[in-house]
């Protein structure tokens, strides 16, 4: 088997195993580590496939921004003193093992892959340019509506967020 194909069941195995504890977890915060993992795990494949630019657009926009915005999401849903506890748990060691390792065999095979020879692929290499003509000409309506439907949804969980605080502030209250 070439370089490239092992590499590629390595990355496949790294994005399902990521994927299926980012389902599996019940703390947010935990299962957003283990996502942003298999978010740069598909990077790594798309590198493969011959798209470094899509690679890139994978790891700024998923794993950097849109992670980022469920992080905040996450942090205005504070659910109070049990989180402080909570937090102190996250703070284990063990807790960052498993996708401290699935990181770095990603790592490791981006570096393995950029010190190997690369194989010539097949297809051709996609501009940024290109790209911004595509998504911001006939699709210009799908990109528009995406927007507003993140930023919708951001600003529902602020509101369900904000009246479970209230909810909750009461209840102590009445306590």
């Amino acid at each position: 088997m070439t370089m490239e194909i092992v590499v590629f069941y390595i990355a496949a195995a790294v994005s399902v195993s990521a994927t299926t504890l980012v389902v599996t977890r019940t703390n947010a915060s935990h299962a957003l580590v283990y996502l942003i993992v298999s978010l740069l795990a598909v990077a790594v494949i798309f590198f493969l496939l011959g798209a470094p630019f899509a690679s890139a657009l994978e790891i700024v926009i998923y794993a950097g921004a849109i992670m980022v915005l469920f992080l905040f999401v996450v942090m205005m849903l504070d659910l109070g003193r049990g989180s402080v506890e909570q937090e102190r748990g996250w703070l284990n060691p063990s807790m960052w093992v498993g996708p401290g390792l699935l990181t770095l065999v990603l790592f490791l095979e981006m570096a393995w892959l950029l010190a190997g020879p690369m194989a010539q692929t097949s297809g051709t290499a996609v501009l940024p340019k290109e790209v911004g003509i595509e998504l911001f000409g006939p699709y210009l309506l799908a990109v528009e509506l995406a927007s507003i439907l993140l930023l919708a949804s951001l600003v529902g969980a602020f509101h369900l967020g904000r009246r479970y605080m209230r909810a909750r502030r009461e209840e102590e209250a009445d306590e």
